[in-house]
Parts: structure tokens; sequence; C-alpha cells
């Protein structure tokens, strides 16, 4: 069944628009997060396993000794682990990548499936790309804004149940905005053109996302004296782990769509 019922006459024939089913946009959404998931594997293993080894032997130095006086901080985190350092930043880091990487991928063919023909790109390549840009700030950079990722050793486990659903509503509420947004410009587009209603969108979304950032509650649980740079070198590789899954995500997808209907075409 076709994801629209028409497909502009400029840009696609109509066997084109036959092509773009729900299980067509889902297997290229699968193999475009396979590959997202592969190449942020090996961006996270580059860039952000050095911060982390870094802010875990800053954590095992603190960590209380027994009564003994003798540390033993290493051997009861890998009892209660089960897993090696070694195994969780290679296997276990790749497994995981590659799964929320399937996960994501068949999300976005879905996302795509909604916002073809509804946010105002010519061709089903550039509504791909779109809804990998929109997504990206969407779903990774404003709530990371807002609850940003930190290293080992930086917060308190009182909280972590907390500071995860509020992160999580804060990824919902801007998606929300998102959808609500694109419903916006839609509506506005005939009285004030295209451009004009997307901009209005754009800082209604900024306005009330803002806003909702700034009532929701903060946390402050850097611990005194620890490394800035530490902090600043995760958080970069945690975004851009993020752009580069997204990014590998939104342009795999268009291509193998692009290469589909030019078969079918």
């Amino acid at each position: 069944m076709p994801l629209t019922d028409s497909v502009n006459s400029e840009t696609r024939p109509e066997s084109a628009s036959a092509a773009l089913t729900v299980r067509s946009v889902l297997i290229w959404g699968l193999l475009a997060g396979l590959v997202g998931g592969l190449l942020a594997f090996g961006f996270a293993a580059a860039f952000g396993e050095p911060s982390v080894d870094r802010a875990i032997a800053i954590e095992e130095a603190g960590a209380p000794a027994h009564s003994d006086g003798h540390s033993h901080a290493e051997p009861a985190a890998e009892e209660e682990e089960g897993f090696t350092r070694a195994f969780q930043s290679t296997v276990g880091l790749g497994i995981g990548a590659v799964v929320f990487g399937l996960g994501l991928g068949g999300l976005f063919g879905l996302a795509f499936a909604f916002a073809y023909g509804r946010i105002g790109t010519r061709t089903p390549g550039s509504t791909a790309l779109a809804v990998a840009g929109i997504g990206y700030v969407a779903v990774v950079l404003v709530p990371f804004l807002t609850y940003p990722a930190n290293p080992p050793a930086v917060g308190s486990a009182d909280t972590i149940g907390d500071r995860t659903a509020l992160f999580f509503a804060m990824i919902g509420i801007s998606v929300v905005l998102v959808i609500a947004g694109t419903v916006l410009a839609r509506s506005l587009t005939p009285r004030l053109g295209g451009f004009t209603a997307t901009a209005v969108s754009v800082l209604g979304y900024v306005v009330v996302v803002t806003a909702v950032a700034k009532l929701l509650p903060s946390f402050q649980e850097v611990p005194a004296g620890f490394p800035g740079d530490l902090i600043w070198d995760f958080r970069v590789a945690s975004l851009g782990t993020s752009a580069v899954l997204w990014a590998t995500i939104g342009i795999t997808f268009a291509t193998l769509m692009t290469r589909s209907l030019r078969r079918t075409t």
C-alpha cells in the first residue's frame, strides 16, 4: 500500500509512488540502522571509551576502603557486573550499538512514512535527510542540552531514577512539539507561504521547549575537583556518537530508497 496518494509528477512517476510501502521503508530503515550502529560503535570506541576509562579510574580511586584498610572496589565491581571492562568496551558496546541502531532505524522508517508529503520536501530522499536532521535535534540535542550526559563517578545514585524519567519525558515533549509544529506549519502555509510558516513553527518550538526546560528540575551533581575537561570530552563524544548514528541512518536510508525507486522507475 503506498505511503502517500500521489507523488509530485515533476519528480516521480506513478510507479515510484507504488514502491514506497510500509514494508519497504521498514527494510530500508533496518538496513540503515545496522550501518549506523556499526559506525556509531566505531566512533564511540575511538572517542568515547577513553573518557569512560578515565572516569572509572577516578571513581575507583575515590571508592571507600574496607575495614582492613585495603580497597577491594575493583574485584567487587567485577563480581557485581559479571563482565570485565574489556568485554563491556568492545563486545558489549558493539552489540548495544547495533541493537540500538536497528531499533532506531525501524522507528526512522515509520517516521519517514509519517513525514513524507507533510513537511514540504519535494523528493523522498530529501524527506529522509530532513527527518534525520529534525530527529537528531528533537530526540538528541534538545534533551541533551536540558539533561546532559555525565561520565561515571558523576551523579548521585539516589537521583538516577528521577534523572532518567525526566530525560525521557523531555524526549517525549520535544517529539510532540515537533509534530505539533509540523501540523502548525502545514495549516499556516496557505496564508503565509511555506518559508514564513516554517519560520513561525520553528520559533514556536524553540520558545515552548525552552520554557519547558526551564520549568523542569535541574541537577548539579558534579563532584568538587572533578576534571572539567573529562566531562567536556565525554559529552562531546556522546553527542558525536549520536550524530554519526543519525547522519548515517539518514544518508543510508535516502541512498537505498533512491536506488530502489530508480530501479522501479
